[in-house]
């Protein structure tokens, strides 16, 4: 029998697929709109975001998922087609607005995060965090100040905090514009506060411990974007980056904290899903 046929605690409620499938793109219906989707849409994203918190490989999802070279097949083609960050940045807003926020924000946190990578990420794309000593990748991260996430972009571990955090402090300079404000740790002094007065002409605040700090304590307005990490981390998937493509661990993130997102907007409602799954006949 199939292990998984009452459904996984991951599996998205009746209550999230509303929230999530009119994001998505229309569905081919065969003939001159191209081949007839064979598979239903909610189980491939119930595939995707098994992967991401079991942290499974793509060819170990279970067989009562559909196949897996179809689910690897829409999670790129969402990726490409820029579907995972809009169905994210959407449901992002339903969040804030629903916390009493204007949809887009006017501040935020920026912070970087190095995780190891599998052996089978390509040397070209990871590197070596002598700070952290952590061979593989580093996660750069824009949050709200709700710890919502607004850009992500994956690095070798190699990047300094400095360099690296310029790309995402300008996406979101061009895809947030009230963002009028950015709070980082003592990581991201120096020249990239200038450098974010000059060209971006936003304010990058440095918070910094406080005198006889010693040890790891939560600093004020920068516990949101800690507490982000934490979440994306808690998907096992993301524990360690395992993806060839530094943009596709950037998709595997949006659909983590998407997961995250959908969990809180529907927090404490009744978790409806589908009835049992027909058992599968098992050869002798």
């Amino acid at each position: 029998m199939s292990a998984g046929r009452d459904g996984y605690p991951s599996d998205l409620t009746d209550e999230q697929w509303a929230l999530i499938e009119p994001l998505l793109p229309e569905p081919r219906t065969g003939s001159k709109g191209g081949r007839r989707e064979k598979h239903p849409r909610r189980r491939i994203v119930d595939a995707i975001l098994y992967l991401a918190r079991t942290g499974c490989q793509w060819r170990y999802l279970p067989k009562d998922f559909p196949p897996w070279p179809t689910v690897y097949w829409y999670f790129t083609w969402w990726h490409d087609d820029g579907t995972v960050e809009c169905v994210h940045d959407a449901l992002r807003v339903k969040v804030r607005q629903a916390d009493g926020r204007n949809a887009e924000p006017s501040a935020g946190l920026v912070d970087s995060q190095s995780v190891r990578a599998a052996d089978t990420v390509p040397k070209a794309t990871s590197g070596f965090d002598a700070g952290k000593k952590t061979k593989g990748r580093k996660r750069f991260i824009v949050t709200d100040t709700l710890g919502l996430l607004l850009t992500v972009h994956v690095l070798a571990a190699s990047v300094q905090d400095r360099d690296g955090a310029r790309r995402s402090l300008l996406w979101t300079r061009l895809d947030h514009p009230t963002v009028a404000k950015v709070w980082a740790d003592q990581g991201f002094a120096g020249r990239l506060v200038q450098w974010a007065a000059d060209t971006l002409r936003r304010d990058l605040d440095i918070v910094r411990k406080q005198p006889g700090q010693r040890g790891f304590q939560v600093q004020p307005k920068r516990w949101a974007v800690e507490r982000t990490f934490a979440w994306i981390t808690m998907r096992r998937r993301l524990a360690c980056d395992y993806e060839r493509d530094p943009a596709h661990s950037e998709t595997m993130i949006r659909w983590a904290m998407t997961d995250v997102i959908l969990r809180r907007l529907t927090r404490g409602r009744p978790a409806t899903r589908p009835g049992p799954r027909p058992l599968r006949k098992i050869a002798p």
